[in-house]
């Protein structure tokens, strides 16, 4: 479960939000001025997350490199052409 506290209410409680976040598996999202800033995660999902990322950078910077040699319109070309086939299939 997803659950919104103020930053305040963080503060007064946190030893209680973490225990709900390691044993319930809840998440907080903080507010300040009633507008989302960070959130409280388990730390698998934390991890999840930070793996995701970094496979992420890793991917983009394959392609950066792969593309590297070629204008905007040949890889446009080339995405559009994959695109293509995969619809086909």
């Amino acid at each position: 479960m997803i659950r919104e506290a103020p930053a305040m209410t963080v503060r007064n409680n946190l030893g209680e939000l973490l225990n709900e976040i390691q044993y319930r598996g809840d998440s907080v999202m903080i507010t300040k001025s009633g507008k989302p800033i960070a959130a409280l995660i388990d730390i698998e999902l934390f991890e999840r997350l930070r793996r995701l990322d970094e496979n992420f950078n890793q991917l983009r910077t394959n392609f950066s490199d792969a593309f590297s040699g070629m204008s905007d319109t040949e890889v446009e070309e080339l995405m559009n052409e994959a695109v293509d086939k995969t619809r086909h299939q």
